[in-house]
């Protein structure tokens, strides 16, 4: 029964409230902050049970009187009013009792390359990343670009940034996977529409304590940067390439003109890639299912498809067409996609939990 479910909860809760009354927790500045976040972490389940049990106490008290002679009449018209407030109520609580991603209040590290498609695949990698930026300022994020490789045709050959904002990860941890486009390139003489694809990856940005990085395991190489010509060539060895000697990991950063800067850069991305591959190992573990966030750059394991003759956007994980991609795409409108993932991940989580 989801009303014994509830009793841990709110025990927990009360419990975390006599904590922060006794006068060695309050003496105890570190302590009294780790006990109020747990608190307020708990306060909306807490809420929402004790009103679930005050409700289901009403409906039990109108129950008993239906017969009585004087209140029978008046308790029906309670019951017809309390009643159809338990189903929705108890899938608000089922959502909250579903664990949440430790990662979720994070800032996030998008890494974007261009897979199939050459030149046109680049030029998509462009358009995409305007569109996150556009979707960045609709909810009050800041874009900051850490490494860039652009395209002499327009767009990128793979870019990287952060995103920093609220909840940044617990939404856009959904853009991770291939994502397939489909138009008609500006090259193309005959009118034929292109299939191209890219990969987008999605990483919670991490500080380099939490993630423990030997310096002997790591081979930095400087290097003069590469440009297109013009000012934008370094003439100092500014460019850094950092190799991570266990996993392989290669990060190359070019961008600033401070060979320090560059490295600063490597490493946060360096430290967002191996958290991420800690993460994946653990799920794997744990048996979990992840869906691949970065693929071959090739059709197949693609997340989303983006028609341009069709104005289509298609999600193939939970089955949704919108014929808005272009409305989509100019202004940044990714939440009525969004918002019907994290319904489907919830609903998913919710059965697995067995509630």
């Amino acid at each position: 029964m989801l009303a014994d479910k509830l009793t841990p909860f709110i025990a927990r809760y009360n419990e975390l409230s006599n904590l922060l009354s006794s006068p060695d927790i309050a003496s105890n500045i570190k302590k009294m902050t780790e006990l109020s976040k747990e608190q307020s972490s708990l306060l909306p389940i807490y809420e929402k049970a004790t009103a679930y049990k005050k409700l289901l106490a009403d409906i039990e008290e109108n129950k008993a009187m239906i017969y009585d002679p004087e209140l029978g009449e008046l308790a029906k018209e309670e019951l017809k009013e309390l009643e159809p407030q338990v189903e929705p109520l108890e899938e608000e609580i089922k959502v909250l009792m579903v664990p949440k991603d430790p990662n979720d209040d994070r800032n996030t590290i998008i890494e974007m390359r261009a897979g199939t498609g050459g030149d046109e695949a680049a030029i998509f990698v462009g358009d995409l990343f305007g569109a996150y930026t556009r979707y960045a300022e609709v909810r009050g994020w800041k874009i900051e670009i850490m490494s860039s490789s652009p395209s002499e045709a327009g767009g990128y050959k793979e870019i990287i940034a952060l995103i920093k904002g609220d909840k940044v990860y617990s939404r856009m941890k959904y853009e991770g996977g291939t994502h397939r486009v489909q138009r008609v390139p500006a090259t193309e003489s005959q009118g034929r529409v292109h299939t191209s694809a890219i990969t987008v990856a999605i990483m919670p940005e991490v500080e380099e304590v939490e993630v423990k990085i030997d310096p002997n395991d790591l081979k930095i190489d400087v290097m003069r940067s590469s440009g297109c010509g013009g000012q934008s060539v370094n003439t100092t060895d500014s460019a850094v390439r950092i190799t991570h000697l266990p996993s392989g990991i290669v990060v190359t950063n070019q961008d600033q003109k401070s060979q320090h800067k560059n490295k600063e850069k490597a490493m946060k991305v360096l430290a967002a890639r191996l958290y991420d591959m800690q993460m994946q190992e653990q799920m794997a573990k744990e048996g979990a299912a992840r869906s691949q966030q970065v693929g071959t750059g090739d059709r197949s394991g693609r997340i989303r498809t983006y028609n341009y003759p069709q104005n289509r956007i298609s999600d193939h994980r939970i089955n949704l067409t919108l014929y808005r991609l272009s409305e989509i795409m100019t202004a940044g409108t990714f939440d009525e996609i969004i918002d019907m993932l994290i319904a489907d991940a919830q609903a998913k989580s919710i059965e697995a939990a067995g509630f």
